[in-house]
């Protein structure tokens, strides 16, 4: 299967749909603990802050996986989409398949780390 400009903007955009919705969802899990010791123990207080510090990692995950695909979005419009941004070579098709937004070739890939 040729991975088309076409097909790559629609994985895109439906994966974006997916991180908003997520974003969504996991909204009151990243919002404060309360602290009143009357009706939460210290260890679920404990359990509550350690999950919202994980819902907020994984906000942060999310906004740059969105970054991502808004960047390649923009290239796709521009017509700059597939073409390493460190090199200007092309990205292997494979490589866009597992990952419509990647921003590098291999090579370059492995230099940033």
């Amino acid at each position: 299967m040729t991975l088309t400009t076409a097909k790559a903007k629609t994985l895109l955009e439906t994966r974006k749909a997916e991180l908003e919705q997520l974003d969504e969802m996991s909204r009151d899990a990243r919002s404060p603990v309360q602290l009143d010791q009357q009706s939460v123990g210290r260890l679920s207080r404990m359990d509550a802050m350690q999950q919202q510090a994980m819902a907020q990692a994984n906000e942060r995950q999310r906004a740059l996986d969105l970054q991502r695909i808004e960047s390649a979005l923009q290239r796709i419009k521009e017509d700059e989409y597939g073409y390493c941004l460190e090199c200007g070579d092309d990205i292997p098709e494979e490589r866009l398949r597992i990952d419509p937004a990647a921003l590098y070739c291999v090579s370059c890939a492995r230099l940033q780390g």
